[in-house]
Formats: structure tokens, C-alpha cells, sequence
């Protein structure tokens, strides 16, 4: 499945920002899939999780509370609604998905697939 992510911009500190993550492939529905991050000169960081029903979903603690992931099998498409950005929230943001379903949905090596990152920048 390929996948491209987009959204991304400049906002100031509290302000909202949607990212969306669209896939091509035919499959879509058959991965869970997840957002991560990277920030400048930091290891990219999990960010949330949600499986191939959307049924179930997990936040980094950092995020829970003011991110909410949602996917839309009929569109092809994973959706990132942030809130209440902070300046640490700036970093490249990835989609990613996983046809294994795999338990540890933290680990980066568990996504065989990947958008190819959009920025998102927040000012205070």
C-alpha cells in the first residue's frame, strides 16, 4: 500500500491542524496504521495507532487528550486531528501501516509502509 501524507503547516501555540494520509493501494482496510514524528535532531517517536476497523486506538502520552486518529476505509484515507498544539509538537509527521497487525504498535520496524512526511511547525 502506498501512502502520502499531507496537512502540514505553520500554526501558533494552541491552534488546531488536520493531517491526512491517503493510500492508493486496494488493501487499505487490511492494515492498522499509526502516525509518527520527528522532530529536528531527535529519533522519530510514535505518535498514535488505530487498527484496520478503527475500532481501537492509542496515543503517545503526550498526545492523548488533544490528538485523535480516524481512518475512512471507504476513502482510503487516515486522518490526524490535532488540538491544543504545543511547540513541541513541531516535527515531520509519518503515516505508516502495518499488514502484520502487530501487537507492538510502538515499534517503528512493525511498518512496512510509509508516507512521505509532512511538516507541521508551532510557534508560541
Amino acid at each position: 500500500v502506498q501512502l502520502q501524507a499531507s496537512g502540514g503547516g505553520s500554526v501558533q501555540a494552541g491552534d488546531s491542524l488536520s493531517l491526512s494520509c491517503a493510500s492508493s493501494g486496494r488493501l487499505f482496510s487490511m492494515y492498522n496504521l499509526a502516525w509518527f514524528r520527528q522532530a529536528p535532531g531527535k529519533e522519530r517517536e510514535f505518535v498514535a495507532h488505530i487498527v484496520w476497523s478503527g475500532g481501537s486506538t492509542h496515543y503517545a502520552d503526550s498526545v492523548r487528550g488533544r490528538f485523535t486518529i480516524s481512518r475512512d476505509n471507504d476513502k482510503n484515507t487516515l486522518y490526524l486531528q490535532m488540538s491544543n498544539l504545543k511547540p513541541e509538537d513541531t516535527a515531520v509527521y509519518f503515516c505508516a501501516a502495518d499488514g502484520r497487525w502487530s501487537t507492538d504498535y510502538r515499534l517503528e520496524s512493525n511498518y512496512d509502509n510509509w508516507g512521505q512526511g509532512t511538516q507541521v511547525t508551532v510557534s508560541s
